[in-house]
């Protein structure tokens, strides 16, 4: 079996503003279905520990989570090698009742954006409301990163973590170190 590697093969930019890292790959697996309905919820238990999350928001627990992508969707996380397992656990939750669970892992790319900064960073590209009061921990933006689509949530204070599609990874990463050059810092976010 060969080695999955990132899109941007671990690239790094920390002469910033911010630092920016292409991460390994992490398993992702996207869900549709009802997601009020009490087999999907005992499923994605089973699957990686965590409950169901809120609107807009992200359930983790270490490195396995579920993200609310849209009221029908949802995005499983876990680690690279675990994905086979909970796509058969999953399946087997969801039993005869409609849903679907497929593997995404490959064709995503994830980046992390750290230091006190990262607000800037990524208001500089994304129509979003990075201001603490209504963008903390566990909770999570889809939008629009430039031009490509992207999803992104607070992992705590200072670091976020990124997801766009694998094939716009390097315009992404070229996008994030731009908006952390040195100097470019507009102080919107500092106390």
């Amino acid at each position: 079996m060969s080695e999955a590697i990132s899109a941007v093969n671990g690239a790094v930019f920390k002469e910033g503003i911010a630092e920016i890292l292409g991460l390994d790959p992490i398993g992702m697996i996207s869900i549709r279905g009802d997601l009020s309905a009490s087999y999907m919820k005992k499923a994605l238990k089973k699957a990686v520990g965590v409950g169901m999350p809120g609107i807009r928001e992200i359930s983790l627990a270490g490195d396995k989570g579920v993200v609310w992508m849209s009221p029908d969707e949802l995005l499983l996380i876990c680690p690279y090698t675990d994905v086979a397992n909970a796509l058969e656990s999953l399946k087997k939750g969801f039993g005869d009742n409609h849903a679907l669970a497929v593997n995404v892992s490959d064709a995503r790319a994830v980046f992390r954006i750290k230091g006190p900064n990262t607000r800037e960073v990524l208001a500089k590209l994304a129509p979003v409301d990075l201001s603490p009061q209504a963008f903390g921990p566990g909770m999570i933006r889809r939008t629009r990163l430039a031009q490509v689509p992207a999803a992104f949530w607070m992992e705590d204070t200072d670091t976020a973590q990124l997801v766009c599609f694998r094939s716009v990874a390097q315009y992404v990463f070229d996008l994030l170190k731009t908006a952390a050059q040195p100097g470019s810092e507009v102080g919107f976010y500092r106390s």
